[in-house]
């Protein structure tokens, strides 16, 4: 049974024998221990959700989120707990170095969120992001929350609660103190739709108090040889909702430049292969295939490992795991019945390229396939997107494997069109 399974029952568990719903319609929330969560499983398992994908039924069901309120207690409520990341259009990607001097940082080995903090901060970008001089890294690590209380919004009623924390964990991956400021980072190597907003908040919240400069929340996101960073602020440090993005950017320590001509040159040089015996992909975001194949990199991860850490439920982890094999850069093996899923040859020699030479082969993966080849053909051609049913005829034609109705066709069209963007994505000339 998968982890998700496992939470969800052990969930349905708690919340029947403690009558968890019918507290919550009464009183509006539910504290819940430590102790009580392990009568059934393992805390830390059960409390972890940093994406909205990842609650369990019955939360995702009455639109119900749990925040940490001590080193051992949990309140549960209608709480408006989670924020999407914004998607800034047309944002440039900003072409920054490596000190001459400095051997230990490879730009194209980026294997943990440490080392991406620290490649960020050696190149320069953190200081310039977050607009301050002389940044010294300070405290990091877990750390008590000490005492404060809050008000956060009720997706039900629309109002806002209150809630205190006492002597909750926190944990900083790591802060920078600069002249006029102190930055707070999250740092994730995974893309995801949204984010826990109690990641900033908590230690926004304790260092708020306890110094004079203003306190920056920051969240960077490190992937395929990017930086994407998000500075947030709480414009009522006493109010969790209060969430507003200040600014983003987005850097990178490699040559990003990839023109018109260099996306024809692999085209034109692209050889059609015939189509493998794996579903035809059904994930919309080519970027987060790239991410997956990252992590994969790193250690294989079985189905159940990719679902956990990933903000992926688990029909996503297959769309987008066969997809990853669709293209030839990730292996599927089974271990003890489990799908285990590790980077291929070729997976693996892309990953090490440089950031441009990385991006065209995987659009030679990718237009080595019929259907995508013949579509930015007829996008470049044209100068906008193929029809829905013209990327369906050109599908029909093309012995696809597991796709057989129409609708499977038309959900299966929208993936081509999502690679097709991405590829023109690149062009930044």
């Amino acid at each position: 049974m998968s982890n998700s399974n496992l939470n969800d029952a052990a969930w349905e568990q708690l919340f029947n024998k403690y009558d968890i719903l019918r507290h919550i319609e009464s009183k509006g929330f539910f504290n819940i221990s430590a102790s009580q969560i392990k009568e059934f499983r393992e805390p830390r398992l059960m409390v972890k959700f940093d994406h909205t994908i990842n609650l369990p039924k019955l939360f995702a069901d009455n639109k119900l989120a749990v925040l940490p309120i001590t080193r051992g207690d949990y309140v549960i409520s209608h709480f408006d707990a989670y924020h999407k990341f914004e998607t800034v259009p047309d944002l440039p990607i900003k072409r920054v170095s490596l000190p001459a001097h400095i051997q230990s940082l490879d730009s194209n080995n980026i294997s943990s969120e440490a080392i991406a903090l620290n490649c960020a901060v050696a190149s320069g970008i953190i200081a310039e992001f977050i607009e301050d001089s002389d940044i010294l890294a300070t405290v990091s690590g877990r750390m008590s929350s000490g005492a404060f209380s809050f008000n956060i919004g009720d997706t039900k009623t629309g109002r806002l609660r209150r809630v205190s924390v006492n002597n909750s964990q926190i944990e900083i991956d790591a802060a920078y103190e600069g002249i006029s400021s102190l930055a707070l980072f999250e740092a994730k190597r995974d893309l995801s739709e949204d984010f826990l907003i109690r990641q900033l908040y908590y230690p926004f919240r304790v260092w708020q108090s306890r110094i004079t400069k203003p306190v920056k929340p920051v969240f960077l996101v490190y992937s395929n040889g990017i930086y994407r960073l998000y500075e947030y602020a709480f414009d009522e440090p006493n109010n969790y909702s209060s969430l507003r993005l200040v600014k983003q950017r987005n850097y990178s320590v490699e040559d990003t430049a990839i023109s018109v001509s260099d996306i024809q040159s692999v085209l034109e040089n692209a050889v059609i292969v015939d189509e493998p015996k794996i579903p035809f992909p059904q994930a919309d975001k080519f970027e987060r295939v790239i991410n997956l194949c990252e992590l994969v990199s790193v250690q294989k991860l079985s189905r159940t490992d990719v679902t956990q850490r990933y903000d992926f439920d688990a029909r996503q982890t297959n769309y987008y795991t066969d997809a990853a094999r669709y293209l030839g850069l990730l292996e599927k093996k089974k271990e003890s019945r489990t799908p285990i899923y590790s980077i291929s040859e070729t997976g693996q020699r892309i990953l090490n390229l440089g950031f441009k030479q990385r991006q065209l082969a995987y659009c030679g993966r990718i237009l080595s396939h019929k259907v995508f080849n013949t579509s930015l053909r007829l996008y470049l051609q044209s100068g906008v997107m193929p029809s829905t049913n013209d990327i369906i005829g050109i599908m029909k034609q093309s012995n696809l494997c597991q796709v057989k109705s129409e609708s499977t066709y038309k959900r299966r069209s929208s993936s081509v069109k999502g690679w097709i963007n991405w590829i023109i994505s690149l062009i930044n000339e």
